[in-house]
């Protein structure tokens, strides 16, 4: 018998388009501005966002890197992508946290000379600026645009997006399906989205109906994936 393995599907494009809004319609339409090049309501070019990991941050960040005029900057980067360039009129920084003193001494100038150019900023990290562990130049920096905490959407509103994005593909998904899932998988909205489309391909490839003791069967393959991965790993 073949081997089917589950794959999750995490690396879907990520635009503003496809992010769950919930509460958060302001943050959302304030991107759109700034993808745009246009500032919000009273001028603001720059804004931080603040939310555990799986809110959204990272999807957020990811859906403005369109086009040569963004550059995108995250710990991993090299402390030459820190230097400004008049090429760019977006820079967008994940993981504020996490920078090394280097690298926050480059992102404080950068933050400087983007205000300075009037170009566009958007940070992001795991908490609010007055409490990151960062220096303190620029952790003032990061607390001079608007400041936005992603929170966790209701279950109801994960249903209701993870049936839209069913629906989309054009399945059904059965109502005891998805109260399962995310209170038996992990419960970001990201790791739901890769189960629930794992699932449908899954579906699709063997032929048959999704349903709660398929979604279970699928749960247990996953896990049994991973901890061969991990095993594997350790070896």
């Amino acid at each position: 018998m073949k081997q089917l393995l589950l794959k999750l599907d995490t690396d879907r494009p990520q635009t503003l388009d496809s992010f769950i809004v919930g509460q958060h319609a302001e943050l959302v339409a304030l991107l759109q501005l700034f993808q745009k090049r246009q500032p919000g309501s009273f001028g603001e070019r720059a804004a931080y966002i603040w939310g555990e990991h799986g809110a959204g941050k990272t999807h957020l960040l990811r859906a403005l890197q369109t086009g040569s005029a963004t550059r995108c900057l995250n710990p991993a980067a090299a402390l030459a992508d820190f230097e400004y360039g008049p090429e760019c009129d977006l820079y967008v920084l994940d993981d504020c946290s996490e920078l090394d003193a280097d690298q926050q001494i480059a992102a404080f100038n950068l933050y400087n000379q983007i205000k300075e150019q009037g170009g566009f900023f958007v940070a992001a990290g795991t908490l609010p600026p007055a409490q990151l562990g960062v220096r303190e130049d620029l952790r003032t920096r990061l607390g001079w645009g608007l400041i936005y905490q992603l929170r966790d959407l209701t279950d109801q509103e994960k249903i209701a997006a993870l049936d839209s994005a069913a629906a989309a593909r054009g399945v059904t998904i059965p109502p005891d399906v998805l109260p399962y899932l995310i209170t038996h998988f992990q419960r970001d909205m990201p790791a739901l989205s890769g189960m629930l489309n794992a699932l449908i391909n899954l579906s699709l490839e063997m032929k048959r109906p999704i349903t709660l003791p398929f979604l279970r069967e699928a749960m247990n393959k996953q896990t049994a994936q991973q901890i061969t991965k991990t095993q594997a790993g350790n070896e």
